[in-house]
């Protein structure tokens, strides 16, 4: 309830505002209705005082209700606008790992269905206020009317109240369980459409995707929903039946009674008929109740996990990027990977690495070695298990991988495209743009304005070109790029490997290629290959490999010297 409660805190003025002036909207209303039951019961007489009575409280209960709703409805959209920017910035402040764990889906449901279910309860506020104060007033005079008529009424609305709760309980787990499966629903439907394609070349896998994901799962959400609103429609029903109970006791029963006067009995009947709406709308809002609740657990449960793990992070501050950099070590770091319900895990390192501006490096191995992990923890954005990364002989820590993090420009295998140039800046911009999709052969087919793209729907070849020119413009010290020139034609791997590789290394940059391409190899300053998780292979060829590369004094401490280890490095290359 973390949340909700500094929400509350936040608005507690407008709440209580909105609140006080339901309750009147609430009490005119009942107010009206013991003037209607006096006005009949009296005889119909017509009085100035009476009249302006009348129109003074219709005034007050019409404006007051307008009130409240304006000034709750205002609450709920800034309640719906806050928990999506918390929620945002909480995502955006998490660590990677812990972002994937979650998964796409989990992340989606919270931010679109359960804020959704949290901000229904906020619009029905004006309702709910205006209604409880109704029943309430209502109630009051039932009780000057009549208290001994007015518990019974307590006892009819307490067996009712009673038997809708557990039945709304009941209906509630179902609710609960339906919730569930809608993340289920929603994995499906992101393997829709990013496997369409695989779905569309294999009929009998698109039938058992549709079959045994799609339907299984969406006939389990149906079920759930049905028995969950069920119970509700249930215990609506056992509420109208008290009330028809009620009823027919003060039409047949009670006129018998001698000690119950004609007024009281009519005043009883208008007030019972007028409080059916509201103590009706009361109870049907419970559904809406019972799923912001569930909603609120989830979007707790989430923001808790994640403000544990990211901590606090200013992401509106821009920390200075070190441009000034020398050297950048990666010692003993390792990371792992565990899977739920099996023993053993796959083990990146420890790993020694050492990087300084104007080399380029590439990282070679299979699939499955660790590239692209070892890159995430180079770049920070995941978290070393053990070892450290040192920036110029100091340690990255918590409180200063934000401002480490910034010195990367990372186009992964995996990477998205914006269609704007979020935080790059400059007079020139257009025209520094329109200069590099000439050269990347995108002119023809983009177009820029005000930093926006004309679109970003090409090819996967053209979205990485894209993606090049954006790393381009950010000009940060140190380049990473995860098989970039994988699907490119021959023309822009050359390009890619002859030309912009090379200029990057005369502006002093750093580069980090993850690449199969076995023809470019001779081109890297050093060469490093992984193998399971462990580095196998180093060379130095800014020597035509004949000189064996050396990490660092503390590096070879680590690794230890043994006899043969040079004729080992010598024959780096030869399984190329």
């Amino acid at each position: 309830m973390r949340l909700i409660y500094s929400l509350v805190r936040r608005f507690r003025g407008t709440i209580i505002l909105a609140t006080l002036v339901g309750f009147i909207s609430g009490a005119s209303g009942a107010a009206l209705i013991a003037l209607i039951n006096a006005q009949l019961t009296a005889g119909l007489s017509h009085g100035m005082t009476l009249v302006w009575n009348y129109v003074a409280l219709a005034a007050v209960a019409l404006i007051s209700n307008i009130m409240s709703q304006l000034l709750l409805t205002k609450l709920a959209q800034e309640t719906s606008f806050n928990l999506k920017v918390q929620l945002s910035r909480e995502i955006l402040s998490a660590p990677l790992r812990r972002l994937e764990d979650l998964g796409p889906p989990r992340l989606m449901a919270i931010l679109t269905e359960d804020i959704a279910a949290i901000i229904a309860v906020f619009l029905g506020l004006p309702t709910l206020c205006i209604n409880l104060a109704t029943l309430l007033a209502c109630l009051a005079y039932l009780g000057w009317l009549s208290s001994t008529m007015l518990a019974g009424v307590a006892l009819f609305l307490l067996a009712g109240v009673s038997m809708r709760y557990l039945l709304a309980a009941r209906g509630l787990r179902s609710l609960k369980l339906a919730r569930e499966e809608s993340n289920h629903l929603l994995k499906h439907y992101r393997a829709m459409t990013e496997g369409s394609k695989e779905l569309k070349l294999h009929n009998r896998r698109r039938a058992a995707f549709l079959n045994e994901e799609v339907r299984g799962t969406a006939r389990t959400l149906r079920n759930h929903n049905l028995t969950g609103l069920a119970f509700y429609t249930l215990a609506e029903g056992w509420s109208k039946l008290l009330f028809y109970i009620f009823f027919g006791i003060i039409l047949f029963v009670l006129p018998s009674m001698r000690t119950i006067d004609t007024q009281t009995l009519t005043g009883y009947t208008l007030m019972v008929l007028y409080i059916m709406g509201p103590l009706g709308s009361l109870l049907n809002f419970l559904p809406t109740i019972g799923r912001a609740r569930i909603a609120l657990r989830q979007v707790e449960g989430l923001s808790q996990s994640l403000t544990v793990e990211c901590g606090q992070t200013d992401l509106e501050r821009a920390p200075a990027v070190d441009n000034g950099w020398k050297r950048l070590q990666i010692v003993g770091v390792t990371h792992s990977y565990r899977q739920s319900g099996e023993d053993n895990s796959f083990i990146l390192g420890p790993i020694d690495l050492q990087f300084q501006p104007g080399e380029i490096v590439y990282l070679v191995g299979g699939n499955g070695s660790g590239k692209t992990t070892l890159a995430k923890l180079l770049t920070g954005l995941y978290a070393p298990e053990s070892g450290e990364i040192r920036l110029n002989g100091r340690i990255v820590t918590d409180e200063s991988k934000e401002s480490y993090r910034q010195l990367f420009s990372v186009i992964f295998a995996d990477f998205y495209l914006f269609d704007r140039l979020l935080g790059i800046d400059g007079t020139d911009l257009d025209q520094r743009v329109a200069s590099l999709l000439k050269k990347l052969r995108l002119d023809h087919q983009i177009t820029v304005g005000n930093g926006v793209f004309s679109r970003v729907d090409l090819s996967l070849g053209q979205r990485k070109r894209l993606a090049l020119l954006t790393a381009y413009l950010e000009d940060r010290p140190f380049y990473v790029f995860d098989e970039w020139a994988a699907g490119q034609d021959p023309e822009f791997r050359d390009l890619f490997y002859l030309q912009l590789l090379p200029e990057l290394k005369n502006r002093g940059k750093a580069i980090l290629v993850i690449t199969h391409d076995e023809k470019y190899f001779h081109l890297a300053d050093r060469l490093i290959k992984l193998d399971c998780g462990r580095i196998t292979e180093f060379t130095d060829l800014s020597f035509n490999g004949k000189t064996p590369f050396r990490l660092s004094t503390l590096t070879e401490e680590r690794l230890g010297e043994s006899p043969g280890k040079e004729a080992t490095y010598e024959q780096q290359l030869v399984t190329y």
